[in-house]
């Protein structure tokens, strides 16, 4: 007997982020599946879909926003749950990947905890784990199926190019953000910095600026990174550079985690604008000040999972910058 088999989307949304999974479902027509979300009183996460998923194709979209491991559970227990109702596939969207700077061994006897929570995405049932702009590449070695890496780059530089057009100057924060820099500096026609920092390994959130490779001085200066989180390492860059003569300073980053007064901190450091995507929904206090310009990544995750859905490339929506 032939059966004729028609693919059918199903996308999913826990409860971080929701207003970045129904842009993207709007943007391929499609309503947000039915999903009956709740907590036990003990605080145990419940998740079950309010409609059949039998042989569909679902995307489970969650940003993992504090507080954190309530994401990371609740998007596990869901992509169990339709695993479990039988689903043709899951592929697990997570904009902002957690713990993804814990990559690696710095001092003995640390966990490598972004190894751990691809572990579990892949032990919960995804068959596919799709991210955006991961603090290094390496960590999608660390799972064994399917990664898709999506950058958003493409939009923040079409942004910059609309409020500064010449005498730009790219600038990493660290010697690990140089490829990072250079994609953004093609973007723009720019040249490029490096600053010297260093930090203590043991301790968490504090980093030094020291110097700067390359031309800053009466140039309009943008540093990039791919979070900000206390906003310490972009901020001591940015106090560097305007002694060194730079007209204007902006900080653009995919992830604005924003955490422990960052946004206070950046605008104490006299920087003219900072740009973040809404990878992760902006909390609440930094939403408010003046200099914070938040961008929509819908349209590159909309154009991501429509070519997961029809097996084409998504690499080429890119032009390959997403590596």
């Amino acid at each position: 007997m032939d059966i004729a088999h028609f693919k059918q989307m199903r996308i999913f949304c826990g409860s971080h982020n929701v207003e970045l999974a129904q842009e993207v479902a709007d943007l391929l027509g499609v309503s947000l599946g039915r999903l009956h979300r709740s907590k036990f009183s003990s605080g145990e996460v419940y998740a079950r879909s309010n409609e059949s998923v039998r042989g569909t194709d679902c995307f489970v979209f969650q940003s993992h926003s504090p507080p954190i491991n309530d994401a990371i559970m609740e998007q596990l227990i869901i992509i169990d749950a339709l695993r479990r109702a039988s689903a043709h596939s899951i592929t697990a969207v997570m904009p902002y990947f957690g713990y993804c700077r814990q990559d690696k061994k710095v001092l003995p006897r640390e966990p490598i905890t972004a190894r751990l929570v691809g572990d579990l995405f892949m032990t919960a049932g995804a068959d596919r784990l799709v991210s955006v702009d991961l603090h290094t590449g390496q960590l999608q070695g660390f799972i064994t199926k399917p990664f898709d890496h999506l950058t958003a780059i493409p939009i923040i530089s079409e942004y910059l190019a609309t409020v500064i057009s010449d005498d730009v100057t790219i600038v990493s924060p660290d010697a690990g953000g140089g490829k990072r820099a250079e994609k953004y500096a093609r973007q723009l026609n720019a040249d490029v910095a490096l600053v010297y920092k260093r930090r203590d390994v043991r301790l968490h959130n504090i980093s030094e600026a020291l110097a700067v490779t390359g031309v800053v001085e009466d140039r309009n200066a943008v540093i990039v990174d791919d979070i900000i989180d206390t906003g310490g390492t972009v901020t001591n860059a940015a106090k560097l550079i305007r002694t060194m003569g730079a007209k204007s300073v902006r900080i653009a980053a995919t992830h604005g985690v924003l955490s422990m007064g960052a946004m206070q901190r950046i605008t104490e450091a006299g920087i003219d604008e900072v740009v973040v995507t809404n990878t992760l929904p902006v909390p609440e206090g930094a939403s408010r000040a003046g200099n914070l310009k938040v961008l929509s990544i819908a349209s590159i995750v909309a154009k991501s999972v429509q070519a997961i859905f029809t097996d084409d490339s998504v690499s080429k929506i890119f032009l390959g910058e997403n590596f």
